[in-house]
């Protein structure tokens, strides 16, 4: 079985080492294996964890959200649980999308008022 350090977990998931140090230390990783030399070592199903913790921290899961859900899924137990957590946390990125959506409306008008203007100016010139 292939196995990664903390440092080659780290940049494989995106993430700083002392990010990775704190989701362990506030219970977001579970415990992960140690080598022979007390070294942290990750395994596939410890990346994939952490691919998913990320993806939920990116889009805004509250960090006890997150705690709670890893909770529920080492427990084995909870799944309605989870899955309300889970929709609930859809419909938050769903709003956050579409106000991006509005935001981005606005910036594109915008940018096609200026880049109008700039037009303008070099055709008068």
């Amino acid at each position: 079985m292939t196995t990664w350090s903390i440092r080659e977990a780290a940049e494989k998931c995106g993430l700083s080492l002392h990010m990775l140090r704190w989701y362990e230390r506030i219970g977001l990783v579970g415990p992960v294996a140690r080598g022979g030399d007390g070294r942290r070592r990750f395994t596939d199903a410890d990346l994939d964890w952490l691919t998913l913790v990320t993806k939920l921290r990116e889009t805004g899961m509250p960090v006890s959200d997150m705690q709670r859900y890893a909770e529920l899924v080492r427990s084995g137990a909870g799944e309605n649980e989870r899955l309300e957590l889970l929709k609930r946390h859809r419909e938050e990125v769903r709003r956050a999308l579409a106000a991006q959506r509005e935001c981005l409306k606005v910036l594109n008008a915008k940018i096609g008022t200026y880049s109008r203007l700039a037009r303008e100016e070099r055709s008068q010139a």
